[in-house]
């Protein structure tokens, strides 16, 4: 089996060539593409992103696209604020996805997009859940004509609900952006063990690691790889079981000096482990 491919998130800017010159400052292959900002889903800054990439031989492997609007990351208001879940952002939801989904089709060659849905009902009766499911269809089908997967962020949901909500949308074109962290931050599953659940559905993932949360209102914390509670030795046996043959997208959630350091120690922790 073939190296997995390295890579990192960026912003998407109004000059994307700051954006990918962060990619190669790493010496990256891959990249994930970032934005909440829907008015820079245009055509200009598309093709922008598309010539910069290409040029550079940077491949984005998705373009993980915000949903505008209010959202706060902790169990409080979250479930009301974050992703299609709550009713009030659900229609605005649905045409943000949709409007991405065009622009990583006019950027070209980009083959998923990936967001947070947000904090999935247990019950499958619940008119919230039913709610969500409707969107995502409309959303997938969208993704789908696009020839585009649409791959759900991991965090807010348990494995088993993430499981049910793929099959209760019933398209081939869902896949799942494994972030092993945020399923220890929400306090959700140990991520090597949620692959017996959803393993089969993991088309992605992002290289970042935390700690359960410790405290019944907020969200456990982001932790330098190789400092938190995800295993990735055994979390990358696992997958490459499984066949998993997509990009690893190192993830670390702070800003300046601190951030370079640690995604450079992230890559040393992580190429024996991805060859």
């Amino acid at each position: 089996m073939a190296p997995l491919p390295l890579g990192i998130i960026v912003s998407l800017r109004e000059d994307p060539s700051e954006s990918v010159a962060r990619v190669r400052e790493f010496n990256l292959p891959t990249c994930q593409v970032n934005s909440w900002n829907l008015e820079l889903c245009r055509s200009d800054v598309a093709e922008r992103l598309r010539s910069v990439a290409e040029s550079s031989g940077v491949r984005i492997s998705s373009l993980w696209a915000g949903i505008p609007g209010r959202r706060v990351w902790d169990f409080d208001e979250g479930p009301s604020t974050i992703g299609l879940v709550p009713p009030q952002n659900r229609q605005r939801g649905v045409d943000a996805l949709r409007r991405w989904s065009d622009f990583a089709a006019a950027v070209g060659g980009i083959p998923s997009i990936t967001t947070h849905v947000g904090f999935l009902p247990v019950d499958p009766r619940d008119g919230d859940y039913v709610g969500t499911i409707e969107a995502l269809k409309i959303v997938v089908e969208h993704c789908k004509g696009n020839n585009q997967e649409f791959w759900f962020e991991t965090g807010q949901e348990a494995p088993v609900i993430l499981l049910r909500a793929i099959q209760d949308i019933g398209l081939d074109n869902v896949g799942i952006n494994l972030d092993p962290a945020n399923l220890l931050l929400y306090g959700m599953a140990n991520p090597v063990d949620a692959l017996d659940v959803f393993g089969k559905y993991v088309h992605g993932i992002h290289a970042k690691d935390g700690l359960y949360p410790t405290e019944g209102h907020r969200l456990g914390h982001e932790m330098p790889l190789g400092q938190g509670r995800v295993d990735f030795p055994r979390l990358f046996t696992r997958l490459k079981d499984l066949g998993f043959q997509g990009a690893v997208t190192i993830e670390r959630e702070i800003s300046g000096p601190q951030q370079t350091e640690d995604i450079r120690k992230a890559i040393a922790l992580l190429q024996p482990l991805v060859s």
